[in-house]
């Protein structure tokens, strides 16, 4: 994941239009899947501009569901599996370290590779964020 003290700070506009950027992806990417959202849960949900969002949404069929974009693969878990932000970074992490490995195991050409490698980065960048206790002091 893009290093945050690699980039300068980011204006509240800036910020403000990134997280309105992660939301779109995210509901976009949801509707690629043939799932509709109707609305967001603010207060569960968390930005790290640049870097990732995590969005708790409600479908229009009444079940929620943990969507992440940002500087990550845009992907999706129900809001069954986990009950925090910190616990639904751990949670793809290891989903992406298990996708990865899967892919490695059956890759045609190289940019099957490619992706794995991706996802592998992006996962460790995330559970770096999960072990990080400076970003979840409010929810400890």
């Amino acid at each position: 994941m893009t290093e945050t003290n690699q980039q300068p700070p980011m204006s509240e506009e800036q910020r403000s239009a990134w997280v309105r950027e992660q939301y779109q992806k995210a509901t976009k990417y949801l509707a690629q899947k043939g799932v509709v959202t109707n609305s967001v849960a603010p207060e569960s949900s968390r930005y790290l501009p640049p870097v990732v969002a995590v969005w708790k949404l409600q479908t229009t069929n009444n079940e929620k569901v943990w969507v992440i974009s940002g500087d990550v693969p845009c992907d999706h878990i129900t809001a069954d599996a986990e009950s925090s932000v910190r616990d639904v970074l751990r949670n793809f992490s290891m989903k992406w370290q298990v996708q990865a490995e899967n892919i490695r195991h059956t890759a045609k050409d190289k940019s099957h590779l490619v992706f794995a490698s991706y996802l592998v980065s992006r996962a460790e960048g995330l559970y770096q964020l999960f072990e990080n206790d400076h970003f979840w002091k409010e929810e400890q």
